[in-house]
């Protein structure tokens, strides 16, 4: 078998190099990583220069089928024993498919007794002076992985991605591709991803860098939210929220966007934002416009993740997870006061204070948690304090001003049957009301307008049906309101939202001495749509 080390990536090389230094010492070792980096590109290249024996899960499924489908374990054991009796090189690939189904997968009977297998392997080994070695997936292999070493493959680095490239691509076409930029955009591609890019443009005379970029976002950098499902909507849409956006802007999506920049500068996105307000005034309007700008560096948890059902941490933490070989990104929580509203949730408020905390790794400083909330009171206190929380935004209801303009927008909108409306009358008469509601009452006032045409055969002015329908959702917002202050009632004490100082002061422990990370918004407006 010819194969040259040399064919293997930067970081692949040094993976190989540890290997075979561990090996010496140690005669058994666990190549470790996870998968798409060239674990059996390593192992090949071993073997090429070891000799000895090759083995995959197929050996084991072959060995397995004249054997007791419940004695995996056994006949593990008489594989390798075999291997090592006549061979002074082991090694074993793709062993975590083996290992997951005698130790994971909760029908097999003999859970974790392939480690009392592995055991006397390992030591035969050591003791005949051959080599034993597994890969594994992330997963420790019961029984090896606390005596002895386990040998990792690194992220790749500018130049591992410009080893694998330019061998799919060509030189030619490789050199239009700026490898700095695609490594800043998606820094923790594997060799598979970058392949198969390569070959899908490599044939392509228009391929460059932002071509290149765009097949990754579309094929191999996938968010959890399907954004053709997502309301079409830009953050220059939103009214009366200047302030918000450009702090956002500044704070979250320039660091994302502009890889460049921020490697100069070394600039690193907010790690964590809490967007707060009333219902209505633009908190998950902002998430959906993220969501469609940023796509594949954004991802969500929302009211389709339960909290308290069985799956929930499950999903939550494979999004995070998800996130991380996506970063940097956005982890949107949407209502974010309602999930820890029971108090229930101590697991996620853990886990999210260790994503806050930066304490798994690197890859979570380049994660932005953005939280929106209705109630602040209803969040866990070190949640939200100062270094975590370190941008608060304020969203409030819209001013005439605003609500003019959100207005404006939705009547351009009506059909012609309608006839003029005065706007300045429905802004000036819909003090109170948040951008959802006025959405609301657009849509009311023309149901109303329908029905009087229909029904009575005749209409009155077209601005009286909004007006009509102004009252109709002001009381409604009353009706709510007031079934939320009895709610209350029976409830802990908390300050309501709409006092912004109480609800820090409240979250803060009643201590106001200590400070956020960044100064308070000023007070906004929006059109939410929710």
């Amino acid at each position: 078998m010819e194969i040259d080390s040399l064919a293997l990536t930067p970081v692949q090389r040094d993976a190989l190099g540890a290997l075979e230094r561990q090996l010496v010492d140690h005669n058994v070792v666990v190549l470790s990583a996870p998968q798409g980096v060239g674990k059996t590109s390593i192992l090949r290249t071993l073997f090429a220069r070891t000799g000895g024996v090759y083995l995959t899960s197929r050996e084991f499924i072959e060995a397995s089928v004249k054997c007791d489908p419940l004695a995996l374990d056994e006949t593990v054991y008489t594989v390798l024993q075999q291997s090592l009796e006549t061979h002074d090189t082991v090694i074993v690939d793709d062993f975590q498919v083996v290992s997951m189904v005698a130790c994971c997968v909760h029908s097999y009977p003999r859970q974790n007794f392939l480690a009392a297998a592995l055991l006397p392997l390992a030591a035969q080994a050591r003791t005949l002076g051959k080599r034993l070695v597994f890969t594994a997936e992330g997963m420790p292999l019961v029984g090896l992985y606390e005596r002895y070493p386990m040998v990792a493959v690194a992220a790749f680095t500018v130049a591992d991605y410009v080893a694998i490239c330019t061998g799919y691509l060509g030189d030619r076409a490789a050199q239009r591709i700026d490898y700095g930029k695609v490594h800043r955009f998606a820094p923790r591609l594997n060799a598979r991803q970058l392949r198969n890019t390569c070959v899908a443009l490599r044939d392509d005379p228009d391929t460059d860098t932002e071509r290149f970029v765009e097949y990754l976002r579309e094929h191999h950098m996938t968010s959890n939210v399907d954004i053709t499902e997502v309301q079409a909507v830009d953050l220059k849409d939103l009214k009366g929220l200047d302030d918000t956006l450009e702090a956002l802007e500044a704070h979250v999506i320039m660091p994302l966007e502009n890889a460049e920049v921020s490697q100069e500068l070394g600039l690193q996105p907010k790690r964590g934002v809490l967007l707060a307000g009333p219902p209505g005034t633009g908190k998950t309007t902002i998430g959906r416009a993220l969501a469609r700008r940023l796509r594949s560096k954004f991802f969500l948890i929302d009211g389709t993740v339960i909290s308290g059902t069985p799956e929930f941490f499950g999903r939550v933490h494979r999004i995070f997870e998800a996130a991380r070989r996506n970063a940097p990104c956005i982890i949107f929580i949407d209502d974010s006061d309602v999930i820890f509203e029971s108090g229930n949730d101590a697991g996620l408020y853990r886990y999210l204070l260790t994503m806050l905390d930066g304490l798994e790794s690197t890859s979570v400083g380049r994660i932005c948690l953005i939280m929106t909330a209705m109630d602040v009171g209803n969040l866990p206190p070190a949640l939200v304090r100062s270094g975590r929380i370190e941008l608060w935004l304020e969203t409030r209801l819209p001013a005439e001003e605003a609500r003019a303009s959100i207005l404006r927008d939705h009547c351009g909108r009506l059909p012609a049957a309608i006839g003029g409306v005065d706007v300045t009358a429905i802004a000036a008469a819909s003090e109170g009301l948040a951008g959802a509601d006025l959405k609301r009452v657009i849509e009311d006032g023309k149901l109303l307008f329908a029905f009087d045409r229909e029904k009575k055969g005749a209409t009155d002015l077209s601005t009286s049906y909004f007006l009509r329908a102004v009252e109709t959702v002001r009381r409604n917002k009353q009706q709510y309101a007031d079934a939320e202050t009895r709610a209350r009632a029976r409830r802990p004490h908390r300050p309501a939202f709409f006092d912004p100082m109480s609800a820090m002061a409240f979250a803060m422990g009643g201590d106001m001495s200590v400070g956020f990370g960044s100064a308070i918004a000023a007070p906004m407006n929006s059109n939410d749509v929710e």
